[in-house]
Order: structure tokens, then C-alpha cells, then sequence
């Protein structure tokens, strides 16, 4: 039997195009994404797909739908598309949906992120393990699947989505803006025309200097990467040229978001967190507000300040959107720049964090770097990738270098000491990497205690 465990993920599918990924896989799994609908007792009449600016996104896209078709749904297929154009999609019709994208990945893979209606996730707990093993059967029985007549519409939303980004924040008043958008060839160059430009709709008092927005899936200029140092350089080299307010980097498949200063310097995730926490917290006081354990312990201060109930939760958006659902949390961030909405279906759009951000600034005078220094508090690591043979053993080994320390297992292991300093190291799901991050109140701190949790996991 054929074995997907390679391609489908804890969160989603992906992998080497046509390697582990071909159309034949993906017939496969449209037909087994509609039946485990089904059986779960979801209404599969009906599915909506989009794909992202990868060559190999609209033939894939196709056999899935072919696949959804066998199954005997119909398919709304609205083509190019970002990833939160999609939950758009999912959330406005009331569909289960189906993303062809790889994200930030090289472009050699591609990958589908599936929902339930209402842009609800299907991860490894809700679905995904059965839509996996369903898949596998099919592909070692092609002949299961009966033929059905083609039922594929075919709908273009993104005007739709771009209203629906502009009803939530209002960006007609504020001051005027000059704003670097670096799209990295990615669906950013699709999105940002139509919602922060006069593409589709009135102008707004920015003026856009973009970076890159030619849709293409080979991504020629830097990887679509903004969490990677080195793909933020031109967008840091062009804010300073063009003398801009602020600088966004969008990822490939457009749902996250970076942001730099105006002076080039980047502005942390946790940060745009406790910025965007603040904001929503104004408009739905004593709400809940979701972060992850990775994020500063700035952003639960910064959201207790502001009268929100924080609730901590493991990395991963089908686990954020699940502790979201639960809780009827607001808003919801992530180290990685996922920011996920309640008045998004709960899911995550870099485009709407980005217009909170060009709210605030536009709002009022000061320079970003000035505006966002209350949401900067300590000084953080970033994230710290290391190839181990052994990562339970180097946890443990880690572990007992810190007798005097407190610990939680929420995701990994976080170790909190007593000076306000703590760290997190977890296993990477699909590599033999451990990922470290490490917080302090003061930059020299830091750097020891990364180092000192370096030497020993290295070592």
C-alpha cells in the first residue's frame, strides 16, 4: 500500500512535487477529504478550492476537485488565491475548503491545507490521519473510485475578500503612509493591489512601493521567507531609500505577515501580538486573547494591562484555532507572524494584522520604532534550529542542567528561572531538529543563556 506519512503533516499536506505530490495523489485525496466529511458528519455537498502562484498549483488543484467530484461533491474553485483569500472563501459560503500551497517552502514542493466549513482546521486530530489513510487505500485500488460528471464552478472572491478586510479596520482617516510591501513573488502581489490598493476599491491614504509582486512560484529574488533574516534585506535596504513609514513582508502563500521600522529594523511578532491584542482588546473589552508559548512574555502583560484574559497554547495553528474556538478568544498570535481573528472565522490573515498595524501608526504621530517600543520588553533569541541524533535525550540532558528551574510540557519543554528569564526547546515534528528559543530581560542575559543551552544540545 502506498504510504503518505511522508506527505501529510501534523498540520497539513506537503512535499516534492511530483516526487510525493501528483495529480494522481491528489485525486486521491479529494475523494477521501469529501468522504471523511462525510463520516464525520459534515455537509459535503459541496467544496471550495484555490491555489497559490506555483506552476504546478492549477493541475493539482484540478485532479483534487476530479477527486471531489468522485466523491460526489460539487467544487467552487476560485484560483489564484492567498491562503486567507481561501478561509474567506470557506468562512463567507459556508464550505469546507482546500488551499494548494507550500507556503514559505522552495519551489520544488507544493501542499494543500484543508478546512471544514467556517475555516475550521483539519490537522493531525481532526481529520487529517483519516483523510491520510482513506488516500492510501485509493491509491492502492484506483479502480474504487467511481467516475462522476465534472461539477466545477468556478468564482472569483477577492473583491469580496478585500471589502470584507476593509469593513473590519478602517484605514480612510488616518495620516498618509508611505509603505514598502515586499511580496516575494508570492500571493502578496495578488492581495495587497486589491485590499491596501485602489486595484478593485477607493484609495486609501498610502502609498505603496512594492517589492517583488510578480506572481511567480520559482521565487527568483529571495525565498518567501520573511521569518529568515536574510530575505528581509531589500525589503530593509528599500524602507530606507524611499524614506517609508514601515515595511511588510508577506509570505508565499500571503498569510503571514513581517513588519520593519522605519528604520529597517524589524518589529518582533510578539510585538505586533501585544499591538494588535491592545487594539481588539479596546473594541471587545475583557475578551480572551490567545499566544502561543514561543511568543514574549510581554504579550500576556501587555494583554492583562489591557483587561483581556490571556490563555497560552501550543505552537501550531489547528491548536491555536481549536483553544480560539474554545474559548471564543478575539485574536490570536504566534512567533511566526500567524495572526488569527474571531471576526476571521478564527483563522489567521497576515493582510488583517497588517491593517491594524497601519492603523495604529497612521493614528497617530510618532515613528514606529518610537510607536512600538511598548510591546518591545525583553530581549529574545529568535527561533534556533539544531540537527540532533537524539532530541529526548538532549532534553533531558538540558533538563537536568537546571535543577533550580520550573517546568511545563505544554509543547516541548519550557524552562522559566527566577531571574525573568525562560526558554523553550521542542522537537521539530517532520526533522531531527531541536528548536530553541530564549528570552531574557536584557540582551546580555539572553545571550548567555542561549549560549549555555546551545553548548549542551550541540555538544
Amino acid at each position: 500500500m502506498t504510504d503518505l506519512s511522508q506527505l501529510v503533516k501534523a498540520y497539513d499536506v506537503r512535499g516534492v512535487v511530483p516526487d510525493q505530490l501528483n495529480e494522481t495523489v491528489a485525486r486521491a485525496l479529494g475523494t477521501a477529504f469529501v468522504e471523511m466529511l462525510r463520516e464525520s458528519g459534515d455537509d459535503a455537498e459541496k467544496i471550495v478550492i484555490g491555489h497559490d502562484m506555483r506552476e504546478t498549483g492549477p493541475a493539482l488543484a484540478t485532479a483534487f476537485a476530479e477527486g471531489a467530484n468522485s466523491a460526489g461533491a460539487a467544487v467552487v474553485h476560485i484560483g489564484l488565491a492567498s491562503t486567507d483569500q481561501l478561509y474567506y472563501a470557506s468562512g463567507s459560503l459556508g464550505l469546507p475548503g482546500a488551499m494548494f500551497t507550500a507556503s514559505h517552502n522552495p519551489a520544488q514542493y507544493n501542499g494543500i491545507k484543508l478546512c471544514r466549513a467556517g475555516a475550521r482546521p483539519v490537522g493531525q486530530d481532526s481529520g487529517l490521519i483519516i483523510v491520510r489513510l482513506r488516500a492510501e487505500e485509493l491509491l492502492g485500488d484506483l479502480d474504487a473510485v467511481a467516475g462522476m460528471p465534472e461539477r466545477i464552478e468556478h468564482l472569483d472572491l477577492l473583491e469580496g475578500y478585500a471589502k470584507h478586510l476593509r469593513s473590519l479596520v478602517d484605514l480612510s482617516r488616518i495620516r498618509p503612509l508611505k509603505v514598502v510591501v515586499d511580496a516575494g513573488n508570492g500571493m502578496g502581489g495578488h492581495t495587497v493591489p486589491a485590499v491596501l490598493g485602489e486595484q478593485l476599491l477607493p484609495a486609501l491614504p498610502l502609498e505603496i512601493v512594492p517589492l517583488y509582486f510578480e506572481l511567480d512560484g520559482s521565487f527568483p529574488n529571495h525565498e518567501a521567507n520573511p521569518l529568515d533574516p536574510a530575505n528581509l534585506v531589500d525589503l530593509q535596504a528599500a524602507v530606507r531609500e524611499h524614506g517609508a513609514d514601515l515595511g511588510l513582508a508577506f509570505d508565499g502563500d500571503a498569510d503571514r505577515c513581517f513588519v520593519v521600522d522605519e528604520n529597517g529594523d524589524p518589529v518582533s511578532p510578539s510585538a505586533i501580538t501585544g499591538l494588535v491584542a491592545k487594539r481588539e482588546l479596546a473594541k471587545f473589552p475583557g475578551a480572551t486573547v490567545i499566544h502561543n508559548l514561543i511568543t514574549s512574555a510581554a504579550v500576556p502583560e501587555i494583554i492583562t494591562e489591557n483587561g483581556g484574559k490571556p490563555v497560552r497554547s501550543r505552537v501550531g495553528h489547528s491548536f491555536i484555532k481549536a483553544e480560539m474556538a474554545r474559548t471564543d478568544a478575539v485574536f490570536g498570535g504566534e512567533h511566526s507572524a500567524h495572526y488569527y481573528f474571531r471576526e476571521f472565522w478564527f483563522a489567521d490573515t497576515g493582510m488583517l494584522a497588517a491593517m491594524h498595524v497601519l492603523a495604529a501608526l497612521g493614528g497617530q504621530d510618532e515613528p514606529l520604532s518610537h510607536f512600538a517600543a511598548e510591546f518591545e520588553r525583553y530581549s529574545a533569541s529568535g527561533e534556533i534550529n539544531s540537527t540532533v541524533a537524539d532530541a529526548a535525550a538532549k532534553i533531558h540532558e538540558v533538563r537536568a542542567a537546571f535543577p533550580d528551574a520550573t517546568f511545563d510540557e505544554l509543547d516541548g519543554m519550557t524552562v522559566h528561572l527566577g531571574d525573568g528569564s525562560w526558554f523553550n526547546l521542542r522537537a521539530s515534528n517532520t526533522e531531527p531538529l531541536l528548536r530553541l528559543n530564549v528570552e531574557a530581560p536584557k540582551p546580555d542575559r539572553m545571550a548567555v543563556l542561549r549560549d549555555e543551552v546551545l553548548a549542551i544540545v550541540r555538544g
